[in-house]
């Protein structure tokens, strides 16, 4: 499945006034669902916590005219998201640690978007 290689994905989210806002995140998957990790404060973290409502987008760079949405909405939790940011970036850069937030106050949240709808092309 896609979802079970380091392919880039675009988030969407909703800001107050309803227009969508975008986000190029690391994902990775849990059973059905897609988790994905930001910052405690940051755009998506403050729309998602007023709106659940998410979309996750993914078309691989092997195949870029093929693509996978995934609809649904999402829970945001801390717990696990130290542990999760270093697992995706082992993942995508290959990285035993994510190093970014060193030195920073920044909190990871975990965002786990349960699926109400895939649209597979």
């Amino acid at each position: 499945m896609i979802f079970d290689s380091p392919e880039f994905a675009t988030l969407a989210t909703l800001q107050p006034d309803g227009q969508p806002q975008l986000s190029v995140v690391w994902v990775a998957r849990d059973g059905h669902d897609l988790l994905m990790s930001t910052v405690r404060g940051r755009q998506k973290h403050r729309n998602l916590g007023r709106d659940p409502r998410a979309t996750v987008l993914v078309y691989p760079k092997a195949n870029p005219y093929s693509y996978v949405e995934v609809r649904g909405t999402v829970t945001i939790t801390e717990q696990g998201g130290r542990e999760l940011i270093d697992r995706l970036n082992l993942e995508y850069t290959g990285g035993d640690r994510y190093t970014m937030d060193d030195g920073t106050e920044n909190i990871r949240v975990v965002i786990r978007l349960t699926p109400s709808k895939v649209i597979l092309l």
